[in-house]
């Protein structure tokens, strides 16, 4: 009997101890360290975070006990929804819409009828598709380069121009440089003009098939030199020729030239400039008349007489053109023969007394006005190291030259091969002025080149200059080397 007392006891225990269990009882959680039930914090930056009736406030000014409504945000503050107040640090209305919330900026970007965005597009929720460049008419022109890049069936080249497909493509780089485009640019390039539309036409042909040599030479070209098309791309062979009017073979069988002096000891620098000494006058421009032989003598002339005398005129060439007996005028000739009409004539008058025109006219020569005599001629040598000695030592030199490249050069050091530009082929008279060495970017190639003035004024080349390879007689440069003598 005592035992079964015991029992119940035991039983009775047991089932009270079901029902009282610590969290029925509202203890808490057993803590194993304290061997105490303790009651749980709430939030985890360290706030007093248990229910409380009066709400309890943080530091941060903010109310996360637990709500009934679910809590709003990412960041932690308690932005349940209020009938008027405002929201968050950036004075944006984050209240929960009926409307879904647009953007990943965190604004209320509800659809409205007007456009969002700070770019122009239209960014706004539409049932139709979004805005296409390629949904315009056909005549609509985009891009900002001046271009036209509408949406073609397909597009040609690298970059951002309009490159429609053409027969063949031109040029020494992905550019096509026969098109109308490029005529048409040409043509404002250079201010040209043209009487008719058959005229028009004839020059967009002749400046196609030009450009086609502009491709060989720049696809053969050995230096720096860039070719392309130069006020002279809408000439044909024959009508550029007209200005070429350097003769060889207008050398008389018995010169009266002297061989020139030059000594064998002489180190010559490793560049030189006359232009920096003032005795080069500027570029002059001969127009379309075949009297570069004239221009090339009055700048060695020039040249001689301002090293002497230290005193630099303009010289006329005119005076050339117009009273040279041995010279053809218009129709070219050669300073070795203009060297001794000077010193005939008894002197050459300055450009602004005796002006150039660029035609054969009777010559009116006043000995009174001639500022220069010439008293002879000297001949130097076909070897570009004695010739860039005797220029430092006596000043520019006159020559002949090879002028295929020339009707597309536009810049650089000029080196082309022989076959596309003919050493023995001299059709052209120039003015060498100085010399100096080119260092490529890259490879740091060395590029000796000679500075060579022309006389197609000064948009022509380099501000009227040539550079061209010196070392290998290119294009003849070396062939007819000459220059007066002054008293």
């Amino acid at each position: 009997m005592k035992a079964l007392v015991v029992f119940c006891v035991v039983v009775s225990c047991l089932a009270s101890a079901q029902l009282v269990r610590p969290d029925k009882m509202r203890l808490g959680v057993y803590n194993p360290d304290t061997k105490h039930y303790e009651k749980q914090t709430l939030g985890q930056d360290g706030h007093d975070q248990q229910p409380h009736r009066p709400a309890l406030l943080g530091q941060d000014g903010h109310d996360q006990q637990p709500h009934e409504q679910a809590l709003l945000g990412g960041d932690g503050h308690d932005q349940r929804p209020h009938e008027q107040a405002l929201l968050g640090g950036d004075n944006h209305d984050l209240r929960p819409h009926g409307q879904p919330l647009l953007g990943q900026d965190g604004h209320d970007q509800r659809p409205h009828g007007k456009i969002l965005g700070q770019d122009g597009h239209d960014q706004q929720p539409h049932k139709q598709k979004s805005h296409k460049h390629n949904k315009h008419k056909a005549r609509k022109v985009l891009g900002g380069d001046n271009h036209d890049r509408r949406a073609h069936k397909k597009l040609f080249g690298q970059g951002n121009h309009d490159y429609k497909k053409h027969v063949k493509v031109f040029g020494g780089d992905d550019h096509d440089m026969g098109h109308m485009g490029m005529f048409k640019s040409f043509m404002k390039q250079h201010n040209k003009s043209y009487k008719n539309k058959a005229e028009f036409k004839k020059r967009f042909k002749i400046f196609h098939q030009n450009m086609k040599k502009v491709h060989i030479l720049q696809q053969n070209e050995r230096g720096t030199a860039k070719y392309g098309p130069t006020k002279f791309a809408d000439l044909t062979e024959r009508e550029f020729r007209k200005m070429l009017g350097f003769q060889p073979h207008m050398k008389p069988a018995t010169s009266s030239m002297e061989p020139a002096v030059i000594p064998e000891d002489l180190e010559a620098p490793v560049s030189f400039d006359w232009r920096k000494h003032g005795v080069v006058t500027p570029v002059k421009n001969q127009g379309m008349c075949g009297s570069c032989w004239a221009f090339s003598t009055t700048g060695n002339v020039e040249g001689q007489w301002a090293i002497k005398h230290k005193q630099l005129y303009s010289l006329s060439e005119q005076e050339l053109v117009d009273c040279d007996a041995t010279d053809d005028g218009c129709n070219g000739g050669l300073p070795e023969n203009a060297y001794e009409a000077i010193a005939k004539l008894g002197g050459l008058e300055l450009e602004d007394d005796y002006p150039y025109d660029g035609e054969d006219e009777q010559c009116h020569f006043n000995r009174s006005l001639a500022k220069v005599t010439v008293n002879g001629s000297v001949e130097l040598p076909a070897d570009e190291v004695a010739m860039a000695k005797w220029l430092t030592q006596n000043g520019p030199i006159s020559i002949g030259i090879n002028a295929n490249a020339l009707q597309f050069y536009v810049g650089g050091v000029s080196h082309p091969l022989k076959f596309l530009c003919n050493p023995e082929s001299l059709d052209h008279g120039m003015l060498i002025v100085g010399y100096g060495v080119h260092t490529t970017k890259y490879l740091h190639r060395k590029q000796p080149f000679w500075i060579v003035k022309n006389s197609w004024g000064d948009d022509w080349g380099e501000q009227g200059y040539y550079r061209v390879y010196r070392g290998d007689g290119t294009c003849g440069v070396d062939q007819m080397a000459t220059s007066a003598i002054v008293p």
